[in-house]
């Protein structure tokens, strides 16, 4: 039967590349797995990258890497710029083969492998800065928060909408000095704060999903890990805002040429982060809040958690994979 309006092929492609990116980052996670707690974090950071370039040969893109480890010359695989995939539609892929290489070497929760894909161009190419971030989740009035509101003013704002006290409410953020003032004004409002030692891709997906504890993530983190939080928060329909921090003129610049005439110093959407068709996967390393981790029977089988989301049909599925490695050689000696 022949689809009317032409978009059944790419439906069809398109939920296979979610399935794909499962794939991906599965073989990441269980490469990383074996270093877990080893106090490694090169090592298992690097085991993850090496695992996820060798899952991107099976999959049917013609991927070019746009949110990666580094520059060509910093990076030897998944590198700004480095194609990747075995040929078909042409996709940007941000990736993050370790989201938590401290979280993993010292076997701390929530440690994730991240892969998302956009039509080409959708990426906001961000450089390796800081980037002030805050997250809400779906269902709520639009610009209920706001980066240039103090957090207290975000918190009332917030509680209102979602019908709660202040009280109740969970405020999510990396624990670093840069921090204290804003954690010091929302405990004042009257708000609970859950602080992370890393890992702020697994606490902005948090704010976004219903059963999650955490109402709202705030602060600033890395910019390219930005851009992949903001590839989930379309997926699940939540609200992003977020600004690029500059140290000098350098970084300023470097910003303006990667984002091909757009300001960079204004502050950005959701949809200046990522737009179009976007596609999102990650995989638990360790144990977390988000997904449970990588969990070994042996020596030849494992089970992996996953995460999976489409931000044209807003599907999420959550993956239990049972992998036995007599029978696969994606399994890292």
């Amino acid at each position: 039967m022949i689809d009317p309006q032409h978009t059944l092929p790419y439906r069809v492609t398109d939920r296979n590349l979610a399935l794909e990116l499962v794939r991906v980052t599965e073989a990441a996670a269980i490469a990383s797995s074996r270093w877990t707690g080893r106090g490694l974090k090169n090592e298992a950071d690097g085991a993850a990258v090496q695992a996820m370039r060798a899952a991107f040969d099976t999959v049917a893109i013609d991927g070019t890497v746009v949110i990666g480890e580094g520059e060509m010359d910093e990076a030897p695989m998944l590198y700004i710029g480095e194609k990747v995939g075995s040929g078909g539609p042409a996709m940007d892929i941000a990736v993050d083969p370790l989201e938590g290489t401290n979280l993993c070497a010292k076997s701390l929760p929530n440690a994730l492998t991240v892969v998302a894909l956009a039509e080409r161009g959708k990426f906001l190419h961000a450089p390796d800065i800081y980037m002030e971030k805050i997250v809400v989740g779906p269902d709520l009035p639009e610009g209920v928060v706001d980066l240039d509101n103090t957090i207290a003013t975000n918190l009332r704002q917030l509680a209102k909408a979602k019908n709660k006290d202040i009280s109740e409410l969970v405020l999510c953020a990396l624990d670093r000095e840069r921090h204290e003032e804003m954690i010091a004004q929302a405990r004042e409002a009257g708000a609970r704060v859950q602080l992370l030692s890393d890992g702020d891709v697994a606490a902005a997906i948090a704010a976004c999903i219903d059963d999650s504890d955490v109402d709202i993530y705030a602060g600033s983190g890395g910019a390219p890990e930005g851009v992949l939080a903001a590839a989930a928060v379309r997926c699940v329909k939540g609200q992003m805002q977020g600004r690029l921090l500059f140290e000098d003129d350098g970084q300023r610049e470097r910003a303006r040429s990667m984002a091909e005439g757009l300001d960079p110093s204004r502050k950005l959407g959701l949809y200046d982060l990522a737009s179009g068709h976007v596609l999102f996967s990650a995989t638990g390393v360790t144990a977390g809040s988000l997904l449970d981790g990588v969990r070994r029977l042996g020596p030849n089988r494992a089970i992996t958690n996953s995460i999976v989301m489409r931000s044209k049909s807003g599907t999420v599925r959550y993956i239990e994979s049972h992998h036995d490695f007599t029978t696969r050689t994606q399994e890292p000696t």
